[in-house]
């Protein structure tokens, strides 16, 4: 595998094995950036959005499959190469896993006729397929991207993480013991934390306080608070906060709102508020970013 081009934003590559690589994609900038790298037909390919969404586009852009926040795709075709070409939003965030048809093979020896695209049928054939991410996979993903360690332990973490994702999206069983389940106390919690993320969104031009969203999900606050970072990245209002200059320049794309009736739609009694914030977060005011549009 070869890099070819990477915007600017955050990009990491993590070797974990021959063949066998991660890459953690973070687009922090205002505008959708372009990740292009070689990947050929004797790679497997998952793709995981924690956060935003990204466009992964095919035959010079003639075709593309949207992945969006807390969804997945897998892609392999042993007919031919599917370079990586992705489009991604921003404020988001997307872990990917790539590894040969050799080594993925190596995982399930034993069990491939349990892997769907492994059987008979399939080995020869394209196939991608496009999930939602479960609440386990969601606190995997959150711990590939947050995370505190040594740098010399770093690649033996993502390593054993790596591992326990792929796992945990090949586990398709419908009648797992729950009492033996290690991820049950977390699922409970992302399921939660994922309420608790909508009910803000659904509300945003007057939200909930803090204690009164703890208590309408079911959480403490200290666990609202302390889940909501590592699932998101962030606090519930500085997440908030950005998803609203988001969803605010979205609508200024669309030409079909003026200044005043986006701020008020997003919850700014003053235009004088929202132009503020505004510039805090994209570095110029709303009226000035529609003149660059025109």
């Amino acid at each position: 595998m070869k890099l070819k081009n990477v915007a600017v934003g955050s990009f990491e590559e993590i070797l974990i094995d021959d063949g066998f690589y991660v890459l953690k994609i973070q687009n922090d900038r205002t505008a959708d950036v372009q990740i292009k790298r070689e990947i050929n037909k004797r790679y497997i390919q998952f793709h995981f959005c924690l956060k935003g969404r990204g466009k992964f586009l095919f035959n010079d852009g003639n075709y593309a499959l949207d992945v969006s926040e807390e969804n997945s795709l897998l892609l392999y075709n042993t007919q031919q190469d599917l370079p990586l070409n992705l489009s991604l939003s921003p404020g988001s965030w997307m872990v990917s896993v790539v590894m040969t048809i050799r080594k993925f093979h190596s995982l399930f020896s034993e069990e491939a006729s349990y892997v769907p695209f492994l059987d008979g049928e399939n080995k020869e054939k394209k196939y991608y397929a496009q999930e939602t991410v479960s609440p386990a996979i969601a606190v995997v993903l959150s711990q590939m991207i947050n995370y505190n360690l040594h740098p010399t332990i770093k690649k033996l973490y993502i390593k054993g993480k790596v591992y326990e994702l792929i796992s945990l999206y090949f586990n398709k069983s419908t009648d797992t013991d729950i009492e033996q389940c290690p991820f049950l106390v977390d699922e409970d919690n992302v399921k939660r934390i994922r309420r608790a993320k909508e009910l803000v969104i659904a509300n945003m031009a007057e939200p909930p306080t803090l204690s009164e969203l703890a208590k309408e999900v079911g959480l403490s606050l200290k666990r609202l608070k302390e889940g909501f970072k590592q699932i998101y990245g962030d606090s519930v209002y500085s997440f908030l906060f950005d998803y609203k200059m988001e969803y605010a320049r979205r609508l200024l794309d669309s030409g079909q709102y003026n200044v005043n009736e986006i701020g008020l739609r997003i919850g700014y009694s003053t235009s004088s508020h929202f132009i503020a914030a505004f510039r805090k977060k994209y570095g110029t005011t709303p009226k000035k970013y529609m003149k660059e549009l025109a």
